[in-house]
């Protein structure tokens, strides 16, 4: 049985704060800079304001990462537990305090991606070198952004021209065979703005199946990928104010991985064929956003995006997720202080899979009603959404946040909300599986937390408690099935019940050009009908990094250390990475990159029966027109 008690790590929980207290402050002060962010309220805020908990990956983090892949940046920056079969480029899923993979809600340039038979995003798809900035919402999202969004929300944007033309080139080659490219241009010129990009990626990886797994799919060939994608931003502002922009990205992965065929005679496992994952990403939007006066600001987004998967070895299997979507939003400032937010969402997914007989569909209709306000030291915002879905019903889910400035230094906050998880088409389809009376999953979350803020110091720490019914997952006993012999072997189910709850901690010190980072996150995630963890949850995860900066010179170094797991029926052991970088600006636009990752080159396995790299060192060369 898995239980968080404060009061049994109170002692973790007072030693990482007090890492972060006990530094000096004497530093200079330097100025802080406020980002942004639109995932609190779906409009612009100042991140100061919001009273959710958000991350913000900046374009600076995310060039200067010593990360191998999106998946291992989030998990680095945002807290979040990675999940993955094999290595970069292998499918995998992630935990947002320790909720399921298909509970986070995925979207690039406001349009949302992924699977709908899964029900999640598939960032294997995507590369580093496609992202300007990235938010992260941590917590219940489903009164803004609809079904799934239990864990929370990421939110990818891709770059914006703006200014003078501005060229960005990258090239790099690194162990297991791997190399990597990409080029891009942006930048503005009377009315009109531009970013194009495009990059290919590929290593060959190792044999991302250990060898003696349970199901004999270990083939001892190299299990590696091929990335390719391009995008461009264009955009027209034809007054102060109003903008027309199209997007349009696509990308494409071929990976290799392990698996098994059963064929007669004997059916026993033939590990030989090539299997491999061939994906694509496609998505297409037209947007509008114009202040119509100088209370109402609008924007319309219309858009497509496209997830086509076909994998196998002698035979393929194909799913192809279509998504259309609309939205029409609406700001009213209904004071310099106060936004009244009004939203409709129209969502139609379409599937095709050569498991269905025909393709399946589904549309949905949101309302969103938001409002957020300053008064003096207090912020508070507030959301309600209502969905009516063709197959699964109605759902209406609301939040309430509320932060007060004790201190020019100190910000405590509070924020509580329902949240939903839809069914996805497997659930409720799938030969011998899906049951279409399947119901969506339903949560409550409250969470309390502060940040604090003095000169070079800083540190935050959120509580949060959810407690879901209702868990969608398989149902063994064909008993508890419809009565058809085909649930012989079992069927999808409301099978229970789980509560989530945990800590976040973060610090960052700064002396002159020494900068040190931490996140800490404790996490019990109980099956409340056992009593056991879920599968596959850590109980803690670490980031903890140190970063100096001396003339054209940049040093760094970090360590990721997750727990222990449960998985399948055994319990994996803990691991730690160590990553390390150096970095030498040799002219003011270009620099000379090496990493080293999993330096002391241990052992990982990320998921039962599957392995990580091991030791893996880089280099690279970095062209930026507007310098480092």
């Amino acid at each position: 049985m898995s239980n968080f008690r404060f009061g049994k790590h109170a002692p973790k929980v007072v030693g990482c704060l007090s890492l972060v207290f006990l530094l000096p402050l004497g530093a200079q002060a330097q100025p802080q800079l406020d980002p942004v962010v639109v995932s609190g309220t779906r409009e612009p805020q100042p991140l100061s304001r919001s009273t959710a908990d958000i991350v913000f990956i900046g374009a600076d983090t995310i060039r200067d990462t010593r990360a191998d892949s999106v998946e291992d940046l989030l998990r680095r920056e945002a807290g979040m537990q990675l999940v993955r079969n094999g290595g970069p480029g292998q499918s995998g899923g992630y935990f947002v305090r320790g909720s399921s993979t298909n509970s986070t809600v995925v979207l690039i340039d406001g349009v949302r991606v992924g699977s709908a038979t899964l029900g999640q995003a598939e960032f294997e798809s995507l590369s580093l070198a496609q992202i300007d900035h990235i938010e992260v919402r941590r917590g219940p999202a489903s009164s803004l952004y609809g079904a799934d969004a239990v864990g929370g929300v990421v939110l990818i944007s891709t770059r914006r021209g703006d200014g003078s033309p501005r060229l960005v080139a990258h090239a790099a080659v690194g162990g297991y065979s791997s190399q990597q490219g990409d080029l891009g241009i942006s930048g503005s010129q009377g009315g009109f703005d531009y970013a194009v990009s495009a990059g290919h990626e590929r290593s060959a990886g190792i044999s991302a199946v250990r060898p003696d797994d349970q199901f004999g799919s270990f083939n001892p060939d190299k299990d590696g990928y091929g990335r390719t994608f391009a995008q461009t931003q264009l955009g027209y502002t034809p007054a102060p104010g109003h903008r027309v922009g199209v997007t349009m990205m696509e990308t494409r992965l071929n990976a290799q991985y392990d698996s098994a065929e059963f064929n007669p005679p004997t059916f026993a496992p033939d590990a030989s064929p090539d299997f491999r994952n061939h994906l694509t990403t496609k998505l297409a939007a037209i947007d509008y956003r114009g202040m119509l006066s100088n209370l109402w600001t609008a924007s319309l987004q219309v858009s497509k995006s496209v997830d086509d998967a076909s994998s196998g070895g002698t035979t393929l299997s194909q799913f192809k997720t279509d998504r259309e979507q609309a939205v029409w939003q609406n700001a009213l400032q209904l004071s310099p202080e106060q936004q009244l937010v009004l939203a409709y969402v129209y969502l139609h997914e379409s599937v095709q899979a050569d498991v269905f007989t025909e393709n399946e569909t589904r549309t949905n209709n949101a309302l969103i009603a938001g409002y957020s306000g300053k008064f003096g030291a207090s912020n508070l915002d507030a959301s309600l959404r209502h969905d009516h879905n063709s197959v699964y019903g109605n759902n209406t889910t609301g939040s309430l946040g509320y932060s007060f400035q004790l201190t020019e230094q100190l910000k405590l906050r509070a924020l509580v909300g329902t949240t939903f998880r839809a069914p996805t088409f497997n659930d409720l389809s799938y030969p011998n599986f899906g049951v279409a009376t399947i119901q969506p999953e339903r949560g409550k979350s409250f969470e309390v937390g502060f940040a604090w803020q003095a000169g070079d110091t800083s540190a935050s720490a959120t509580l949060y408690r959810n407690d879901v019914k209702n868990l969608i997952g398989f149902q063994p006993d064909p008993t508890q099935c419809p009565p058809d012999p085909a649930y012989s072997f079992g069927c999808a189910d409301n099978t229970g019940r789980a509560r989530l709850q945990g800590a976040t901690l973060t610090g960052e010190q700064r002396w002159g050009g020494l900068n040190l980072r931490a996140i800490v996150d404790f996490l019990d995630a109980t099956d409340l009908d056992t009593g056991t963890r879920l599968p596959r949850r850590a109980a803690h995860q670490e980031t903890i990094s140190a970063d100096y900066a001396t003339g054209p010179w940049t040093l760094g170094g970090s360590v990721v250390g997750v727990g222990s797991r449960p998985d399948a029926g055994v319990v994996l052991g803990g691991y730690a990475l160590v990553n390390l970088s150096a970095m030498w600006r040799f002219l003011p636009k270009w620099r000379l990159e090496a990493m080293l990752t999993n330096a002391l080159d241990h052992r990982v396995e990320p998921v039962r029966d599957y392995q990580g790299l091991g030791r893996q060192a880089w280099i690279a060369i970095r062209y930026d027109a507007n310098g480092f």
